[in-house]
Parts: structure tokens; C-alpha cells; sequence
């Protein structure tokens, strides 16, 4: 019922401000129509389709495509979430399978999230099948709920490492570099000295990664095979990112798998006429286009129904194109429906942001409950003074989640991953994250829900952020399973649920004592109040009123809670628990000439006239 309330609430609103704004180039009604289309035959594929006229050989259906894959081939696909999906390739290397037992043995990268969670059609998890892969690499595991099942099983083989680094090795392939050396994922479990390296479950307990002094050596398997969706293809071949949502990995894996001479196969929804300025990966790289009609831009949302509003240099209505984007996610049920308690904890960390920020910053904000905040920012209006990012490559504009996680509302740029986190590494001021569990040293576990295979969520882009940006904001619930609302300015605690702040997280993703000799200032934002990184530990800075730190803390929690001296913990102020009068505003306000020489600075630096 609190999604379809939630749901009704949105469209209302999205139909108000269509009213108040006629000249909105976003039209959510259409959109949603094409949408509830598409999720009606999300099962429709035609693996033997192939564009009449006279085209070189290049073009061949799906099908004929799968078979250029050989046995024990290492293969990568791109996109991320439901941005970009090479559906088309899942469903024929699966139906190739099925039907004669080839490929089989496939080792398959995907750095980011692409699975379907179990319901999606078309994603991942089409190749989740005994035999067809031996092993699996990616950042990003939570979705692939096949792949998982398989490895908990012992019928396949799961690495795991920061999308970062699986970015810079994919790069590097690309211009003969097999190795990465990196401080991202020192002291965590990604460390072999402290956990099991990038081993999620093995039958020979390989890792990708090993120890050299006070760094860590990550490697790959040498890529041959790069399969993925790209927007359009011209008459002679070559590739165009033109009207994508997102670019991730496509230019490196391509480069990859030529320099280890492998083969590029890409899936376009259309061909268009050629513009050699508009070129992004060259003919010359790839040796198989299959045209499907129904591939997508982003989830549910037909590339040749594109939403223009995540394009490369969009100018779209923003406010629009954000409630189109809610309405949507809350539609799906993705996006889950936030309550009281949910909304006060997303002020009490965007005021620590914007305490810690100043106008001009570089941030990237996470999914879950940071969302909160990035809604927030942006309805306050201080998204204006700000560049977002995403660890997909979109610089700027208004990053969005649920189905769409990775794409951007007018992002001014779209780059490449490995190109992100290479800017990160410089100029990261800010990232706001969830977490799993927090202990008494202040690690933070985001990586594993649980002891099994299946319970790997994958460290995502989370080891390269900490480990750059200068200040960290977690923010999550105080226990799982607790239940709280707020009344009369108060938090109202009507049961404590499993501690999430507890002695020793079950594997470190975040390792606090190498934060804190750095620098970092990092701070943790849950139910019950505000806790900042010291010296000693955990410190509780700030209290939701109604919670008594002795009962509702000290003796909820297994970590060790310092307070400050004095013991007394001044309390969260009233707007920030109910709302009222809630006003955002930097507190380092700085001034408009620094905040253009800063951004001109970084997209100088960025290389925007680079092409794909």
C-alpha cells in the first residue's frame, strides 16, 4: 500500500508541475506508456534477425555472432544496471548452449552490476547455467542472483575487486599493461593479508590480487572476447555512443580484446548514416555487429525511444525529467518508500555535506539511503553549485537511481570509467555511502550481507572513493529490523532490531585506522544520532532527542561507543529531525569566480573535446 500511495503521490505531483510548466520538453505520460510497453514483451528477441540491404559481413544475426565466442574464451560485457544492456548476446550465447554445449568454459567479466536480481529478462544472468561459465569477475555481484547460486553450489568460480581497478586493468590491456599496483584495498578483505583477496569462492583458491609491500598487485585474465550494446553503427561499420545513457568500458574493452587478438562484437539498436566526427569506435576494431530493434538505452526504455534527458549535453528539463525518473522507480517498486525516520537521517548527513563542502566540489554520492541525500541537494537547489559524478563516467549534471543507477539528468559529459576514477584520484572532495555493518575501529562492511556465496554484494567502486575522497559520509539504519518513527520532535523507539554497530564487521571493506592517519574526515549517520572517526575509535557527536544513550546505544550496540569529554552529546537540532524550517547552505560559501575557475580547472583536465 506505501508504494502505490507513494506512486499516486508522485504522479500528482509530476501532473502539477506539467500544468504549472507547459513548455516541459519531458513528457512522463508517454514516457510511462512506452515503458508498461516494453515491460508487456520485455521477453520478445529475435536471435536470427539481420537488416535487409546490401551490408558487409560485419552484420550478422545474434546467433551467428555467439558462435565467434570459443570454448574457455575470457569474455566482458559492459553497461551497468540497467544502462546498456547487451541483451541480445545473453539470450544467444544461452540459446547456443542449450542447444549444442558450446561455449563452454567461458571465464566472463562485467564490472559494474548487470544482473536482473532473478526477475529481469535479458541481463547476466541468462548465462547462469552449469558448464557455460568456469569463472566470474566483477565489482558488482548483488543482482547476479544466478551466477551467485552457481558458485554457492561449487559449479562456478567468483572473483570480486574495486571498479577501479578492474577500469585501470582493463585500460591497460588495452596498451600492454597486465598489472595495476594500488593503496584501494589496503587492510580490507581484498588485502591477502587480511582476507581472501579477490576470492568470493575457488576450487584452487586463486586471487587476482597479492601483497608487494605497502601495496597491493591486481591483475586480469587476458580479455578476448568484448561484447556489448552501443546506440547505432553506420553502413561501413563503425560504432556511435551518440543518445547513450552511458559509456562505462566499451572503448577499453574494445582496445583490450584487439591488443590480445581477440574479437569486438556489438550490438546496435539501428544504422544510421555515417559522420566520421561522430565516430566512436572505428570499423577497422570490430568484427560483428548484430542490429536488435529492442536494445535498450536504459531499463525499459527502448535506444530508439531514448530518454534525451541522459544524453551527453542534455539540456533537458531537470526538475521534469526528476519526477519522471521517481515516478518510475516507485512504479517498479525498486525504489523503496522512505519514511519519517528515513528523511531525518538523510537531513542530519546533508548537513554534515554541506558543512564539509564547499560550492564547486567534486562529490559521487551512493545508492540506498545517500539517494535521500542526493534528493535532498537537489530540491534545495545547491546541486546547481556542485559536480556530480558516477563511477560509469557521467561528469555533472543529476545523477539518478533505482533502474537507471549510473546514468545522469543532463550530465555535460560522458566519459570513460577508467577516466572517473582517474579524476577521483585528484579531486574527489566529498562521497556520501551506505554501509552494512560499522564496528568499534569504525570499519565499515558493505561488501557481504552473510557467510554464503550468495550473500556477496561486491565492493562496487566503494574501495577507490574511500580511499580518494577527502571527507566520507556513511549513513545508514542503526539495526536491522528496528523499528522507529518520529513524533513530536522525537524519536519514538518502539523496538531494536539486529545491531548494525557492532564489535567486528564479518569482512572490513573500509579500514578506519588508514582513513585516520590520512586524514580523512569521516563521519557515520544513523537512527539514533551522528558518529565521527577519532582516534580512539567511534564517537557519538550528535543524539536524536528521545533516545537514551545509555539504553538505546550503549547497550544496544556490541561496539564500543566513545563519547565526547564530559560525556554529554549535544542533540540533533529540530529541523533536521522534523523538517521544520529546515534551510541547507554551505557553510564555506566561497565565491562565483572560484567556483568557475574550479570547474574550469577540472574540465580542463578532463579533456572534453576527447572523443569516445
Amino acid at each position: 500500500m506505501k508504494q502505490i500511495f507513494e506512486f499516486l503521490k508522485t504522479v500528482i505531483r509530476v501532473i502539477t508541475y506539467k500544468i504549472k510548466h507547459r513548455k516541459s520538453d519531458v513528457k512522463p505520460l508517454v514516457s510511462m506508456i512506452q515503458m508498461l510497453k516494453f515491460r508487456a514483451t520485455w521477453n520478445k528477441r529475435d536471435l536470427d534477425y539481420v537488416p535487409e540491404g546490401n551490408l558487409p559481413p560485419v552484420f550478422m544475426s545474434a546467433r551467428k555472432a555467439a558462435e565467434l565466442i570459443p570454448d574457455g574464451a575470457t569474455v566482458i560485457s559492459t553497461g551497468i544496471a540497467g544502462n546498456s544492456r547487451c541483451s541480445t548476446y545473453y539470450w544467444a550465447i544461452r540459446d547456443r548452449y542449450e542447444k549444442t554445449g558450446k561455449p563452454a568454459g567461458l571465464t566472463w567479466m562485467a564490472i559494474a552490476g548487470v544482473g536482473g536480481r532473478g526477475k529481469a529478462p535479458g541481463t547476466i544472468e541468462e548465462l547462469g547455467l552449469p558448464g557455460l561459465l568456469k569463472c566470474h569477475i566483477s565489482a558488482h555481484l548483488e543482482t547476479h542472483k544466478s551466477l551467485l547460486q552457481l558458485g554457492q553450489e561449487g559449479k562456478l568460480d567468483i572473483h570480486t575487486m574495486p571498479q577501479g581497478i578492474m577500469a585501470y586493468l582493463i585500460e591497460g590491456q588495452g596498451k600492454g599493461i597486465k598489472e595495476i599496483k594500488s593503496t584501494v584495498g589496503m587492510g580490507t578483505f581484498l588485502d591477502p593479508g587480511i582476507g581472501g583477496g579477490t576470492n568470493v569462492v575457488t576450487k584452487n583458491g586463486k586471487s587476482f590480487v597479492r601483497s608487494n609491500g605497502d601495496t597491493l598487485v591486481y591483475t586480469l585474465p587476458d580479455i578476448q572476447i568484448a561484447a556489448f550494446s552501443a546506440p547505432y553503427a553506420d553502413k561501413e561499420g563503425n560504432i556511435y555512443f551518440k543518445n547513450a545513457a552511458v559509456v562505462t568500458e566499451n572503448v577499453d574493452a574494445a582496445a583490450a580484446a584487439k591488443a590480445n587478438g581477440g574479437r569486438v562484437l556489438v550490438t546496435v539498436c539501428d544504422i544510421i548514416e555515417s559522420n566520421p566526427e561522430e565516430i566512436s569506435i572505428p570499423a577497422s576494431m570490430v568484427d560483428a555487429i548484430a542490429v536488435n530493434p529492442r536494445n535498450e538505452q536504459t531499463g525499459g526504455v527502448l535506444q530508439k525511444q531514448y530518454f534525451p534527458m541522459f544524453t551527453e549535453g542534455a539540456q533537458t528539463d531537470i526538475v521534469g525529467a526528476y519526477n519522471l525518473v521517481k515516478m518510475a522507480n516507485t512504479f517498479t517498486g525498486i525504489t523503496p518508500v522512505r519514511d519519517s525516520v528515513d528523511n531525518a537521517i538523510a537531513r542530519m548527513a546533508a548537513s554534515l555535506f554541506v558543512q564539509e563542502t564547499m560550492p564547486g566540489s567534486l562529490v559521487n554520492i551512493g545508492i540506498g539511503l545517500p539517494e535521500e541525500v542526493s534528493r535532498i541537494l537537489f530540491e534545495s537547489g545547491l546541486y546547481k553549485q556542485l559536480t556530480f559524478t558516477t563511477e560509469s563516467g557521467g561528469y555533472s549534471g543529476m545523477p539518478v537511481s533505482g533502474m537507471y543507477f549510473g546514468a545522469s539528468i543532463n550530465p555535460l559529459k560522458l566519459i570513460r570509467s577508467a577516466k572517473m576514477f582517474q579524476i577521483y584520484e585528484n579531486d574527489l572532495e566529498v562521497t556520501v555511502l551506505g554501509c552494512l555493518e560499522v564496528d568499534s575501529e569504525g570499519n565499515v562492511n558493505v561488501s557481504r550481507r552473510g557467510p554464503l556465496v550468495t550473500n556477496c554484494v561486491g565492493p562496487g567502486g566503494f574501495p577507490n572513493l574511500v580511499t580518494n575522497a577527502k571527507t566520507i559520509i556513511f549513513i545508514g539504519k542503526w539495526t536491522d529490523g528496528g523499528k522507529y518513527t518520529i513524533k513530536n520532535g522525537k524519536l519514538v523507539i518502539k523496538k531494536h532490531g539486529k545491531p548494525k554497530f557492532i564489535d567486528k564487521v564479518s569482512e572490513i571493506s573500509f579500514n578506519a585506522n588508514i582513513a585516520f592517519a590520512k586524514g580523512t574526515n569521516v563521519y557515520y549517520v544513523s537512527t539514533v544520532g551522528i558518529f565521527q572517526l577519532a582516534e580512539t575509535g567511534i564517537e557519538l557527536i550528535r543524539v536524536m532527542p528521545g533516545v537514551d544513550i545509555e539504553k538505546d546505544i550503549i547497550k544496544v550496540s556490541t561496539a564500543k561507543i566513545n563519547l565526547p569529554a564530559g560525556g554529554k552529546v549535544p542533540l540533533v537540532s529540530n529541523d533536521l529531525v522534523s523538517g521544520e524550517g529546515f534551510f541547507l547552505k554551505f557553510e564555506h560559501a566561497g565565491n562565483a569566480a572560484e567556483m568557475a575557475q574550479r570547474a574550469k580547472k577540472r574540465e580542463a583536465a578532463l579533456c572534453l573535446k576527447e572523443r569516445m
